[in-house]
């Protein structure tokens, strides 16, 4: 199934300038921005994003989120390809960087823990957000996304993925 996901990297990983090495690592698998823009989010929108942490989390972590997604600008992307919230949450690893595996996101390119964070009073650095479920996927975008930002075009990687373009070479390769 094709579906579309929200990846933000938060001012941490644009501030520590990690933003290509990011980019590309869901491009090389064939993950299609679709939408694209840098923003310095204010107090306002950033409870709109984290709406469901205070009650899940506690206000304790809702204030450290909220004091990390607003301290510089965010990238946020809509990566569109096939069961792309799975693969994206694959990609950026565990949400506590000490337990992401190396190759993931935030397994080389944060470290700290849960406890680390908790003690500094302060969210954890795990340099991206990506959408838990498509539902929570689909719901994001709305939030950072207006549907004229979104774009629709073929790419390189459409012909591995569609079947109907696939039979499109193969009829024009006469195969």
């Amino acid at each position: 199934m094709i579906e579309r996901t929200l990846v933000l990297i938060k001012p941490d990983g644009v501030q520590r300038g990690l933003v290509g090495e990011i980019i590309k690592r869901f491009e090389g698998v064939g993950l299609k921005i679709v939408g694209i823009k840098m923003t310095w989010i204010n107090e306002m929108f950033a409870e709109k994003h984290y709406s469901d942490i205070k009650e899940r989390r506690g206000e304790r972590v809702f204030n450290a989120l909220m004091e990390l997604i607003t301290m510089g600008p965010v990238i946020a992307m809509v990566l569109e390809g096939v069961d792309a919230v799975e693969i994206v949450r694959k990609i950026c690893g565990p949400t506590e960087p000490r337990t992401a595996p190396p190759g993931t996101i935030r397994g080389d390119y944060a470290h700290v823990s849960f406890h680390y964070s908790d003690e500094v009073n302060q969210a954890v650095r795990n340099v991206v957000h990506a959408s838990g479920t498509k539902e929570e996927a689909k719901n994001e975008i709305a939030l950072w996304f207006i549907p004229e930002e979104l774009h629709h075009y073929p790419s390189v990687h459409d012909i591995h993925i569609l079947h109907q373009k696939t039979e499109h070479i193969r009829a024009m390769r006469g195969k």
